[in-house]
């Protein structure tokens, strides 16, 4: 525990008791929805999935897509797991052997039980780690499992050392990534409820550089250190998104309904913050947030590209809003 640590739990333990998101995306299916899409689409590209955000969407939708078979299959394991996350115990060894099972199957042919060789993880064809041997990896996560129930660390360092842990024996023959990110997600919810609509899986995908550094980093020092803070810093920053995001839907209530046309200046603004914080938001799903219809939005993001303050960049399916200060 150093005072970095310290801080960030203080600083996330205040976050946490400013967020109402839970209660409020709850009666959002639409919201929610996105959010999930948006974790399992980032938690399969940092493995090299080649879908773009757009094709998750479609394949969970039901949509048929062109792409690697494998690729649609990663998609619709994870969207099964994830759909059963509340119904798992993150302190069960059976439960972890289960998910597993879900996530990989149909693609390696060990989905669901624990590697029967060794393994590494390579940097081209440079190892960077050697995964714990096959003989001991019953073993070691048996006593992780044992440690995670019996410590009465903080959930928010638990769970990152769990993750840290678990990367570094290495339990499966494939699909170790996903699943510790999975499974750290899992201990969070479980501590508090929102955390299953928290995009930590796409703060990761957009910081994979500082992912993987933290990682080597805790390899190389022997301890978990590196990768705590890092993961803690993930968590802060996707609350800081959610809070402003959350105080933008509670401002727009007071000025939504019969008044929405007297109040569209208000609502370009609220329309560029939620765009500041993730330019590929669609025109639904902000009507949604702001309690407006899509028509409504679509007129305003067009006089907002008329009058300069956004720009489109690519395609309506593929492409994003960026905000011009």
């Amino acid at each position: 525990m150093t005072e970095e640590i310290t801080n960030l739990v203080i600083e996330i333990g205040e976050q946490v008791g400013a967020v109402v998101t839970y209660d409020s995306l709850k009666p959002n299916p639409t919201l929610r929805r996105e959010s999930r899409i948006r974790s399992i689409y980032s938690s399969l590209a940092i493995e090299q999935n080649t879908l773009t955000l757009e094709q998750v969407s479609d394949v969970i939708g039901g949509k048929r897509v062109l792409g690697p078979p494998q690729d649609i299959r990663e998609v619709k394991n994870a969207y099964e797991v994830y759909e059963r996350m509340s119904a798992l115990d993150p302190y069960n060894v059976k439960n972890l052997l289960l998910a597993h099972r879900i996530m990989m199957d149909g693609l390696v042919k060990e989905a669901g039980t624990f590697r029967s060789g060794n393994v590494g993880v390579y940097a081209g064809k440079q190892l960077v780690h050697a995964g714990t041997p096959a003989n001991y990896v019953p073993e070691l996560i048996s006593q992780l499992f044992t440690w995670m129930k019996q410590s009465k660390m903080h959930p928010l360092v638990k769970s990152c050392i769990f993750h840290y842990e678990f990367e570094f024996i290495h339990p499966f023959a494939d699909g170790n990534g996903r699943m510790g990110r999975l499974w750290q997600s899992l201990i969070l919810q479980k501590w508090r409820p929102f955390f299953a609509w928290l995009p930590i899986e796409t703060l990761i995908h957009e910081n994979q550089d500082g992912y993987y550094e933290a990682l080597n980093a805790s390899n190389a020092g022997g301890e978990s250190t590196a990768f705590v803070t890092f993961m803690l810093r993930i968590i802060r920053d996707a609350l800081n998104e959610i809070i402003d995001t959350q105080d933008v839907r509670q401002t727009s209530g007071q000025n939504v309904g019969t008044n929405v046309g007297t109040n569209v200046g208000t609502n370009e603004e609220k329309v560029l913050l939620l765009l500041k914080q993730d330019g590929k938001l669609t025109a639904r799903t902000l009507a949604s947030t702001l309690g407006l219809t899509q028509r409504q939005v679509e007129r305003i993001l067009a006089a907002l590209k008329k009058s300069g303050r956004l720009i489109r960049h690519g395609a309506s399916k593929n492409g994003f809003w960026e905000v011009i200060e």
